[in-house]
């Protein structure tokens, strides 16, 4: 998960496959130029096999900046999976040819980051969240064909579910941005039926826009107009970068929240941002995006190794020294 919620960290060790070619022609640094279509790569009958253990990469550009590969080798490693994961930094003029060699390096599958989530439903089949957010973040071979998601919607979900059970029996939300991590959770949030959603964004016109794509019950709301809806919000969630490191604060009063409401930052640097220290203080639930994060991960591993991977304490106290030290 990339996004304007802050969603970023410092590269970890790359972890190339054994199994697979180096991408790079050796000693240039750069990518050699693919121009096989992934039609092509699966007539000539390269589809990964059962005899390569499997491997999956993170696809960006830059691609420096990912927990992803600690996640996943903890995961392979902990569920006994003979697997791999790797980084690959691809510009985007060589983004569809790096897909098409896709199973021909060992690849059974890939997460996309910046700047190549929307282009990846066009070669892919994506499928209905990942229609609705206009971009995807996990491809995977299915019989012959790559298919596309957008675990984002997934993630916000079970991170909610994990932290503040029963959050979702509010009639309504407050979502802060609108952005692309905002179109993941109120897609989310209209798939759980929240009748009420309410976008708020610095620039109306993007909010507005985002309301008419999801239509009935999504509501574009002017940024000074928040504290007037708080008090009706079950559900507040962040999903701007103000409160993350080196950004200004989120100027917002939770006293106005309701005693039972939830607050959900998408921010993970810092973990405990002013918006979730204010809400804890007040008594409220709270859901930070480190477990947005972590449970985001999980669908892509299963359609990838064939296991479904467990977000354990451990997993998580792994993350955050991590990030502590980063």
């Amino acid at each position: 998960m990339e996004s304007e919620a802050g969603l970023c960290s410092c590269i970890l060790t790359r972890f190339l496959h054994a199994n697979r070619p180096t991408p790079t022609e050796a000693g240039s640094g750069r990518r050699r130029p693919v121009s096989t279509s992934l039609e092509n790569a699966m007539v000539r009958g390269v589809m990964p096999t059962p005899s390569r253990a499997p491997a999956a990469c993170l696809i960006g550009w830059p691609a420096a900046h990912s927990r992803s590969p600690l996640i996943h080798h903890y995961w392979l490693r902990t569920l006994g999976i003979s697997g791999g994961y790797s980084i690959e930094a691809v510009p985007p003029e060589e983004f569809a040819g790096f897909i098409a060699e896709l199973p021909r390096r060992g690849f059974v599958g890939a997460n996309v980051t910046i700047p190549h989530k929307e282009h990846a439903l066009q070669l892919a089949e994506p499928d209905a969240r990942a229609n609705a957010v206009g971009a995807a973040n996990t491809l995977w071979f299915e019989d012959g064909r790559l298919l596309a998601t957008n675990t984002d919607v997934e993630g916000f979900l079970a991170n909610l579910d994990a932290c503040a059970p029963g959050w979702d029996r509010t009639n309504e939300a407050l979502v802060l941005g609108a952005g692309g991590a905002a179109r993941a959770v109120v897609f989310g949030l209209k798939e759980r039926g929240i009748a009420r959603v309410h976008i708020a964004n610095r620039t109306i016109a993007r909010a507005e826009a985002l309301a008419r794509q999801f239509g009935a019950g999504t509501v574009p709301l002017a940024w000074e107009r928040i504290d007037a809806v708080l008090p009706q919000a079950g559900l507040l969630v962040n999903t701007t970068s103000l409160g993350m490191h080196g950004q200004p604060p989120l100027a917002l009063d939770v006293a106005r929240l309701q005693p039972h409401a939830v607050v959900n930052d998408l921010v993970y640097v810092p973990l405990d941002t002013p918006l979730l220290a204010a809400a804890r203080a007040r008594g409220l639930k709270t859901a930070d995006g480190l477990g947005m994060l972590l449970h985001q991960a999980v669908r892509g591993f299963e359609l990838w190794f064939g296991r479904r991977p467990q977000v354990t304490d451990e997993l998580r106290a792994l993350v955050e020294a991590d990030l502590t030290q980063n």
